[in-house]
């Protein structure tokens, strides 16, 4: 497989894995591409290289910087806008674990405390509502926690624990 080939199969394959980590498939395409780029990237080369268009582009864009994966670049003498990505794998995943916990579990979090806690009006329906809201509540806030606390230590101790994991 030459270069191009190899490119074009990663920025693919990256772009169909992107709703796994909760971003649609443009914005995978986008990061996948700045993930592997020697250089910061325009607006414009991202959208020639990706073939979409700059409504697509710039939207995405703003959201992974939103995120935080993505940041902006000021090339001296350039009057573009130029991006570029984190490069470790690691960092990387620890930022998105950070987004989706804070865009998805917590709200899920704070939903299931609100049902949990409504009042006990002692009909077995309602006990039922509050005995398994507050079961997923207690299930999501220490999965949540958990992951936390695995974003938050130092990547050479997750590499490591990883690997024991591993073997």
């Amino acid at each position: 497989m030459e270069y191009q080939e190899a490119k074009e199969k990663f920025i693919s394959t990256w772009g169909s894995l992107g709703s796994l980590w909760g971003i649609n498939k443009a914005m995978a395409q986008i990061q996948s591409l700045l993930f592997i780029s020697t250089k910061p990237l325009s607006m414009e080369e991202i959208m020639e290289e990706l073939k979409i268009s700059r409504g697509n582009t710039s939207m995405n864009l703003r959201q992974l910087m939103d995120w935080g994966i993505v940041t902006k670049e000021l090339i001296p003498g350039k009057r573009k806008e130029f991006f570029t990505t984190e490069k470790d794998v690691q960092e990387l995943a620890r930022h998105i674990a950070k987004e989706r916990s804070r865009r998805e579990i917590k709200p899920v979090i704070k939903i299931l405390k609100d049902v949990s806690s409504i009042k006990d009006d002692g009909t077995a329906k309602t006990k039922e509502l509050i005995k398994q809201t507050k079961a997923l509540h207690d299930l999501a806030e220490t999965a949540d926690t958990m992951m936390n606390r695995i974003v938050s230590q130092d990547q050479n101790w997750l590499t490591k624990s990883l690997l024991k994991f591993i073997k």
